[in-house]
């Protein structure tokens, strides 16, 4: 029997209202005891003086790149790098060779996902075959075989007859429907954000109106289907806004955002690096602001790290012709203690919640994001004081494609506890 005590740490868990001094015991994987000044003998034990005991941090937007792009990610470095950066459970997007829009690449990611223990892996299946919005997927079996969400993955369903179907039939089988909102016909040959970035640089760019229309109709179809909505990676001031007013009138919508997209503007591009290519690109400093007054005030429920690796052959081209996306498993926490907890001062408890209960509630799981007698030991413990710099010699990834390689972080997570063992500790 393997056990595993924790000991002096100060325990937060949102859901539960914990905050205070407590240990844990783990055994076989789940948590037996949580109380002061536990002994035991047995144990292996793990001292958490002066660090933040949390449930174990959920993901819930990476891209895992297996089957079919392996030499960019697999499912296993995925899950390694995700408990590098704190992350015990990730969600993986639909972004594979072959798609995962039916049971059988759901069923072929469930049991890769099983063979490695760093993180635990979630998949999401696709809403249309594959994601080209013009057919459903098989939701149905997907759910079946293991799909926690289903999502178009950077593509947007642009048929709003077809989304309309979508979240009605994904309702049916009490699955959120998530989307990455990007008007196709706005967005076009865009590159960056539309304004004096574009202009300095002769770029097409795209307009925080390409996110904000499909926002407002995935609102109205799904406070008319009763569908659970989900906007995906959240980047301007009126899609925080439309979301809010769509929360205060009662409708199933909830939001989230990556951590580089507060973090990072539009006066931080480079010239051509591509390395800050994203999807959707980086806004304005207005933009980043009302970002973090959403996570603040509710409005938003999770950070996500938006994992998008790509290798360098692929990614170094010229800025219009390479893939968008950055590498976030292993930045996303030490950025959002930095950025919302030291600079923002929002309180710890509320930085956790981002990214236990808030992602939890979006998957409309009770099952994960806590720390309680009898549930599955998965923990992320925090050091906000930790001094630390990212280094592509020292990720986890396959692919090194970031901002933020260089960059001396103030706070990130200490160690991250999947099924009751440590798999991973700075």
């Amino acid at each position: 029997m393997s056990r595993l005590l924790i000991r002096n740490g100060r325990v937060i868990d949102p859901a539960t209202n914990l905050d205070e001094r407590a240990d844990i015991l783990i055994a076989d994987g789940v948590i037996q005891r949580i109380g002061a000044q536990i002994d035991d003998d047995d144990a292996e034990v793990l001292d958490a003086e002066g660090l933040i005991v949390a449930p174990g941090f959920i993901d819930l937007r990476a891209r895992l790149r297996e089957p079919g792009l392996e030499h960019a990610e697999t499912i296993e470095s995925g899950a390694k790098s995700a408990a590098a950066g704190g992350f015990a459970i990730v969600c993986a997007l639909p972004h594979t060779q072959p798609v995962n829009d039916s049971a059988t690449v759901t069923s072929f990611l469930v049991d890769r996902a099983a063979r490695q223990s760093y993180a635990t892996v979630l998949p999401i299946g696709a809403i249309t075959h594959g994601i080209e919005g013009e057919q459903l997927a098989e939701i149905g079996s997907m759910k079946a075989a293991g799909a926690v969400a289903v999502c178009d993955g950077d593509s947007t369903v642009m048929s709003a007859a077809l989304m309309r179907r979508a979240m009605r039939y994904a309702a049916s089988f009490d699955l959120t429907v998530i989307d990455h909102c990007e008007d196709a016909s706005l967005a076009a040959g865009g590159s960056v954000h539309d304004g004096l970035l574009s202009a300095q640089l002769g770029l097409m760019g795209i307009p925080a109106s390409a996110e904000e229309t499909i926002v407002a109709r995935d609102i109205i179809l799904s406070g008319e289907t009763g569908a659970r909505f989900h906007a995906a990676h959240l980047s301007t001031t009126m899609a925080v806004e439309l979301i809010r007013r769509a929360k205060a009138e009662g409708k199933p919508v909830t939001a989230e955002v990556a951590a580089h997209q507060f973090m990072l503007t539009a006066d931080d591009v480079p010239g051509y690096d591509s390395n800050y290519k994203v999807q959707p690109p980086l806004r304005t400093k207005a933009d980043a602001k009302a970002l973090v007054e959403g996570l603040r005030d509710g409005t938003i429920d999770a950070v996500v790290s938006d994992h998008s690796p790509h290798t360098g052959n692929v990614k170094m081209q010229e800025f219009e012709s390479c893939p968008s996306g950055i590498t976030g498993l292993e930045t996303a926490v030490g950025l959002a203690i930095e950025g919302l907890v030291h600079a923002a001062n929002l309180p710890i408890s509320r930085l956790v919640e981002l990214f236990t209960t808030g992602p939890a509630a979006v998957l409309g799981r009770t099952d994960m994001g806590r720390i309680e007698v009898g549930a599955a030991a998965r923990l992320t413990l925090l050091d906000l004081e930790r001094t630390w710099t990212f280094t592509p010699e020292e990720t986890q990834s396959m692919s090194r494609n970031s901002p933020f390689y260089g960059k001396a972080f103030r706070g990130g997570p200490a160690a991250t506890i999947n099924h009751g063992k440590i798999v991973w500790q700075a």
